[in-house]
């Protein structure tokens, strides 16, 4: 791994760091009761961010013995359908909705800025809507968070900052308003510090 891949997973983690405590809060102000022989289960679903981050053993920390948090994130993962990584179609997904999640946190949309997927970035929200629809005909009936991704910084994968601002994090806030469901910002709190070079 390169020090510029190095540098960008270490502010990452820094970002989902704070994500988490963000999160803890409200997991907590959730109604969701325990029953005492099962624990609240959490779906912590992502591409990278997620699936290689200490964030969701940290999350399952932070929230203590009543939670029981999976991580269910795949690298390189899209909402897109039509990329090779689309998460609906990994295996990631069927375990997640296997777990049978009564809270889920979608952390997604950063590979989707990637300047070849976003050619068909006009798909996003009917894509995004799909996943999500796929979490709440659970029998669970799952809470559902959507995270707006941490900024993307100088980097050599073709991510770009650019059309996550003006094209995926704006369709997140739209499927968001459409489904009516809660977002966690995990963007601005860093837009303005960018990774050092």
């Amino acid at each position: 791994m390169n020090i510029t891949r190095t540098k960008l997973l270490a502010v990452y983690a820094v970002v989902l760091i704070i994500v988490i405590s963000l999160t803890a809060v409200f997991f907590q102000s959730l109604r969701i009761q325990a029953n005492p022989a099962n624990s609240i289960r959490v779906a912590c679903i992502g591409d990278s961010l997620t699936a290689v981050s200490s964030y969701p053993a940290i999350l399952q920390t932070m929230l203590g013995g009543n939670y029981t948090v999976g991580n269910f994130g795949f690298v390189g993962s899209t909402v897109l359908s039509n990329t090779s990584k689309t998460y609906i179609n990994q295996t990631a997904f069927q375990r997640a909705k296997a777990f049978q999640p009564d809270i889920v946190v979608i952390m997604l949309g950063s590979n989707d800025a990637h300047t070849g997927y976003y050619l068909s970035i006009d798909s996003f929200v009917a894509d995004y809507e799909e996943l999500v629809r796929e979490f709440q005909a659970l029998a669970s009936k799952p809470e559902i968070f959507l995270v707006k991704p941490p900024p993307i910084f100088n980097n050599d994968l073709n991510l770009s900052n650019t059309n996550l601002v003006e094209g995926v994090i704006p369709r997140i806030e739209q499927v968001a308003e459409e489904l009516g469901l809660p977002t966690i910002d995990a963007y601005t709190p860093f837009a303005n510090h960018p990774a050092t070079s």
